[in-house]
């Protein structure tokens, strides 16, 4: 069983470091050749497009996934959840579609081209089953293909698009391949699950947890999506573009922070159904220590860096998304806290009216800090309305599980990975005052903030590598 999660964790792993890589490559190239312009542009439409996708998936990944891993077991049961399940996802992606349709004929909305392109994104959310092999904890076929997928579509937008002008293409290229990514997984659906028989489809039993479930997703949405919105609105698409590189310089390494919770979600539910509380509270206590671990380092060495890796890595055009970059920072700290909780706690026990009032809190929170600061601080202000959601969430999700959890230790682990952080950043700031260029300072910097972290953590990681080496010794045994 320990061995199955940390097979699935090193898939979800490896394609988060190709996900990581990746943007390394396109980020430059598509800033450059896209401009602020393109970027806000791309951005601000596919934020519309999600508000349509979000509605047609319901909460339907968040309860599929569960329900898929409490009923593996049984064949016949397997498949008549996952049919019954997937009814609600067909109905409203097509009446999606229809809505969208409607949006694009009443409101003929600026940059109609790729508006109309970003309609397949909701026909992709029609075919994403991502969630009945997550619930299988089947990585390894999600992973490999959308690896495949990923640079497949890397090549396209470097052989296709190639001015300003080809925004549609590249809209295009990225929609076209979310398609066909779920498009693949369905030959793979042959021997899982029996042919849909409607006459016992309990379609009725599902629909209520995922509009239970719905409800935090259109929340976050409101400080993950809505902001961009509001942005363009209030102070135009160039707005949008520096703070939409900015996020995706902060979500590159979040990913790879969160790419557990993915996992231990559906490990999580299987355990709590078969009533190993024990076994339950080991793992959230372990993954709050992992996810600390990574998460101060990376949250300090962001700060620190933008400011000479922004103008490197997308151009001087680019340059004011290095101060959005360091703010955005800061969130990393309160989402990886706040993840494990959330996916390994609050949603496989089916906490969900704390989870959802949880993310309602922050919604608000952001709404409110979005209309005050970003008419006078107009991308700025989108950071700090997200930072101040984020920590509300998180909050609010501690009190929470006070009364379950040991929190009082979560804390403590956390405060010795922020001291050590915060020494590796003074170590790191004290470069500055060398007089390199900005190169050079980056790869310094980068070089001298490892080892002072790693030698610090150097009982921490030998621990995690000794565990690992005495399992593999065990299975050889």
């Amino acid at each position: 069983m320990v061995s199955s999660v940390r097979k699935n964790f090193a898939y979800n792993f490896a394609y988060q470091v190709l996900i990581l890589a990746l943007p390394f490559v396109t980020v430059p190239y598509v800033s450059r050749v896209l401009g602020v312009g393109g970027v806000g542009v791309y951005s601000y439409t596919y934020s519309v497009v999600y508000y349509f996708m979000i509605c047609a998936l319901l909460g339907i990944n968040n309860h599929g996934s569960r329900m898929i891993a409490k009923s593996r077991s049984d064949k016949a049961r397997l498949s008549k959840t996952f049919w019954s399940i997937y009814v609600i996802q067909l109905a409203m992606s097509i009446i999606m579609l229809i809505l969208y349709g409607g949006y694009i004929l009443l409101f003929s909305p600026s940059y109609l081209s790729v508006v109309v392109v970003q309609t397949l994104y909701i026909v992709s959310a029609m075919f994403d089953i991502n969630w009945f092999f997550f619930g299988l904890e089947e990585f390894k076929i999600t992973v490999t293909r959308n690896a495949i997928i990923k640079l497949l579509t890397v090549s396209a937008v470097f052989l296709f698009v190639k001015t300003s002008d080809d925004i549609w293409l590249y809209t295009l290229i990225m929609a076209g391949g979310t398609l066909a990514s779920q498009l693949v997984l369905w030959p793979f659906m042959r021997n899982r699950v029996d042919r849909p028989c409607l006459k016992n489809l309990n379609v009725k039993r599902h629909l209520k947890p995922c509009l239970v479930l719905f409800v935090p997703v259109m929340a976050v949405s409101l400080y993950k999506v809505m902001d961009k919105i509001m942005l363009g609105l209030m102070s135009g698409v160039t707005e949008v573009g520096y703070y939409e590189q900015a996020e995706k310089m902060v979500n590159i390494p979040l990913a790879l922070i969160t790419a557990l919770g993915t996992v231990m979600m559906p490990r999580i539910s299987f355990l709590m159904e078969k009533g190993d509380k024990k076994a339950v509270l080991d793992y959230v206590e372990k993954s709050i220590r992992l996810m600390m671990f990574m998460a101060f380092p990376i949250c300090f060495g962001l700060i620190i860096m933008a400011g000479s890796f922004v103008p490197i890595f997308m151009g001087q055009e680019f340059a004011k998304s290095a101060l959005l970059v360091e703010l955005l920072s800061v969130t990393i700290i309160f989402i990886s806290f706040a993840n494990v909780i959330r996916t390994q706690y609050l949603i496989p026990k089916e906490r969900d009216k704390d989870f959802i009032w949880s993310i309602i809190a922050g919604a608000v929170v952001n709404l409110v800090a979005n209309l005050l600061l970003i008419p006078r601080l107009t991308s700025v202000g989108a950071c700090i309305g997200t930072i101040l959601a984020e920590f509300a969430v998180t909050v609010y999700q501690i009190i929470a599980v006070r009364k379950d959890l040991n929190i009082k230790r979560y804390f403590g682990d956390s405060v010795v990975f922020l001291v050590k952080g915060f020494i590796m950043f003074g170590a790191m700031y004290a470069i500055e005052f060398l007089g390199l260029s900005n190169m050079q300072k980056l790869l310094v910097q980068a070089a001298v903030g490892a080892v002072a972290y790693i030698v610090m953590n150097y009982t921490y990681i030998s621990g995690l590598i000794n565990i690992k080496i005495g399992n593999v010794l065990r299975r050889k045994i």
